[in-house]
């Protein structure tokens, strides 16, 4: 009988194996998952001294931080928070100046109707929908709630187009409450220093609540927004202007 032949090769690699655990030879070893916003991973919460220092200087560098939308009265707030989504405060801005000078009431917003308002903010994107929401809320305003803007969370999410955070807007400016609205800006540096890390908006929020002293809670959300739209932005934060780049661990500081 004829000695068998080795099998011809096939001049390709052999397919790599993942390496074995050690507690279980024959299991692949787990792949390790890098730690993000909100993660267990994200690190131990901050020393209350150290989140209390980072206010007083946000503080300090900037005593009566404001948002940077102009309003006239508190309709016209809602309704530059409602216009501001997914858009700049300047863009926004440039657009109600003129808006507002001849409707800064829900009768007067409704009496100009939705094609007039379309032609006003038409330089605001998504202007179209945001002018049938504006139309839709001054209604409900004048028919649900006698034209006064509502002061809990529940009755301004009521209204065509207000999220939590344009509701924790007003609240926090026309009514002197302490809300925290977390816009992207916020979000990011909650996590980059990790004040409240967290995966959305809501953990955020909640989060911050939380650790913020009381002393500073009413403007909270102003400091944080303002600090992460001018000094601690997305891609090139300006750490050398920042006021407590020494208390910061991200990886994303730059010096």
């Amino acid at each position: 009988m004829p000695a068998k032949q080795p099998a011809k090769s096939s001049g390709k690699p052999a397919p790599k194996r993942r390496a074995a655990s050690a507690a279980n030879p024959r299991k692949p070893a787990a792949k390790k998952v890098r730690s993000g916003p909100g993660s267990k991973r994200a690190g131990k919460p901050l020393d209350p001294k150290i989140v209390h220092e980072i206010f007083q200087r946000l503080h300090d560098a900037n005593p009566e931080p404001k948002g940077e939308l102009e309003y006239v009265n508190p309709f016209t707030l809602l309704v530059a928070v409602v216009l501001s989504a997914q858009a700049t405060d300047t863009g926004v801005n440039k657009a109600t100046r003129a808006l507002f000078k001849v409707a800064d009431t829900p009768e007067k917003m409704l009496a100009l109707g939705e094609e007039r308002v379309r032609d006003y903010i038409k330089t605001i994107g998504l202007y179209r929908n945001k002018a049938k929401n504006v139309i839709a809320l001054s209604e409900q305003l004048i028919a649900r709630f006698g034209s006064e803007i509502p002061k809990t969370r529940e009755e301004l999410e009521s209204l065509p187009g207000v999220g939590r955070k344009t509701a924790n807007v007003v609240l926090n400016i026309a009514f002197g409450q302490e809300t925290i609205a977390v816009d992207t800006h916020l979000f990011r540096l909650a996590n980059r220093l990790r004040l409240a890390p967290g995966k959305t908006p809501l953990e955020v929020e909640l989060g911050l609540e939380k650790v913020v002293p009381k002393e500073f809670r009413q403007h909270a959300h102003h400091w944080l927004i303002l600090h992460g739209r001018y000094i601690c932005k997305a891609i090139r934060p300006e750490c050398e202007k920042c006021v407590v780049a020494d208390l910061c661990t991200s990886p994303d500081k730059r010096i």
